[in-house]
């Protein structure tokens, strides 16, 4: 299985990566599948049924929306989030869906889209399709949304295929230790050895100009938090931050006060996370890294490091995200980046490890800092659960990426006061995250049935 840098960090929309970036991708395949089987125009309905952790919270993640609008042609690296509430507002009145944006077809919410407590066999993320002509089934098929914005179907799931990339790698890894051996063997830095490996997809410059897209919609996504206020959809009545908080931040700077001085920095990598992650809780345009539940943490602690290291530049961006990109591979290949499947520690976690490995590098780093650092992030977040009140991606969800960014820098500072050797290995980790997730109870993977979900709401 070959993972490009650019599959873990997409462009999509809030508020989850398994619950609505997969699912929109998933619905759009299956329009592609009736396309390629000329079966469009023979469409009179379509079945939507959605399992396990998509049914559980499946409102709260506005699954239920994304699904129609991959329905409707729409993909989640290119829709406009503005449409979405007008689209579902006219389908509701009318009780008619607009097949791949052209073709009335009717739609009964209440029949037509359903919901399941059962788990699908292959992952907690499960969705069906079926397409009915007038009297006969055309076409189903099952998708499974593993994390990440990542879907794989039925049949991929029978044949244990996570994914059917197998580009073949320069310098292919599966673990940590064997990536470290591979840039010592040939003398590369981490960074080094990912872009050698991205050129068997792309040329140097495509990887360079799309990092640079990744990075410009990050920010993007940062000062669109910045100038947002208010309170988040859902009906937590929860508010908006970062705009107040980033107005503060800026009268402050030049101050001579003591805490100004000293602990804006770390003011700073909050609001950034903050920004983010209300951004995505209100459905909005941001970047999955690796997943939208955990999208706030590299970008903000990227952001901390472009703000405040004189002479950061295009190549620092570069150079990051493609270490971080490493260290989400590893996470993915040999655990999991899927709330659903091991809990918030795959996703949070992962990027708090992501995040510290690429500041470790662009801060000069040896390959064993970088791998400490990523160890330490992931270390730290080993047994965090995915409870989210209300099935929103709000509490905790919001506070927990500020918290992990600053996490990250910590854990980064800490890997480089070091000389790179260290007791757990990183495998080790992310073996034990693996496992540790088996272990946890379903109630407590992403389904709000346990955990601070339920104490929220007793309370």
């Amino acid at each position: 299985m070959s993972i490009s840098v650019f599959d873990l960090f997409k462009i999509g929309v809030g508020p989850s990566s398994s619950h609505t970036v997969g699912p929109m991708r998933a619905a759009y395949d299956f329009l592609a599948e009736l396309r390629a089987a000329d079966l469009l125009s023979r469409v009179a309905r379509i079945e939507v049924c959605l399992y396990g952790s998509l049914s559980a919270t499946g409102v709260g993640h506005g699954t239920d929306r994304a699904v129609i609008m991959g329905l409707m042609g729409e993909r989640p690296d290119r829709i406009d989030p503005a449409i979405i509430g007008p689209c579902l507002e006219e389908l509701l009145e009318s009780q008619t869906l607009m097949l791949d944006g052209r073709m009335a077809i009717p739609f009964v919410w209440t029949r037509d889209m359903q919901w399941n407590d059962e788990s699908l066999p292959h992952h907690p993320n499960a969705m069906r399709l079926i397409a009915h002509g007038h009297g006969d089934e055309l076409h189903r098929n099952t998708y499974y949304s593993v994390g990440g914005g990542f879907v794989i179907d039925e049949a991929q799931a029978q044949a244990g295929d996570l994914d059917t990339d197998t580009t073949p790698l320069p310098y292919d890894f599966n673990t940590a230790g064997e990536l470290l051996a591979l840039c010592r063997m040939h003398d590369l830095r981490i960074s080094e050895l990912m872009l050698e490996n991205e050129k068997a997809w792309r040329s140097e410059q495509e990887i360079r100009d799309g990092l640079w897209t990744i990075w410009q919609a990050m920010c993007d996504c940062i000062d669109t938090g910045f100038a947002h206020e208010g309170v988040l959809p859902g009906g937590l009545n929860v508010k908006r931050r970062a705009a107040a908080l980033h107005r503060r931040l800026v009268a402050m700077e030049g101050s001579h006060s003591l805490i100004a001085s000293t602990f804006s920095a770390m003011d700073w990598v909050n609001v950034f996370a903050l920004a983010v992650n209300e951004e995505n809780a209100a459905g909005g345009r941001m970047v999955t890294a690796p997943t939208n539940g955990a999208a706030g943490i590299i970008p903000a602690v990227l952001s901390y490091y472009m703000k405040f290291q004189p002479g950061a530049c295009e190549r620092d961006v570069v150079d990051f995200l493609l270490v971080a990109g490493a260290v989400g591979i590893l996470c993915k290949k040999n655990a999991s980046i899927s709330g659903a499947e091991v809990g918030c520690q795959g996703e949070v976690g992962s990027a708090c490890a992501m995040a510290a490995a690429g500041l470790a590098e662009i801060m000069g780093g040896s390959v064993g800092q970088v791998e400490n650092a990523a160890e330490i992030g992931l270390e730290h977040n080993l047994g965090l659960t995915c409870d989210p009140v209300g099935g929103l991606v709000q509490v905790p969800c919001i506070e927990r990426n500020a918290i992990a960014s600053v996490k990250a820098i910590n854990a980064a500072q800490m890997a480089l006061r070091g000389d790179g050797e260290h007791f757990i290995s990183l495998d080790k980790v992310i073996r034990t995250m693996r496992d540790t997730g088996a272990d946890m109870q379903e109630k407590y993977k992403e389904t709000s049935r346990g955990g601070l979900a339920v104490n929220a709401i007793e309370c």
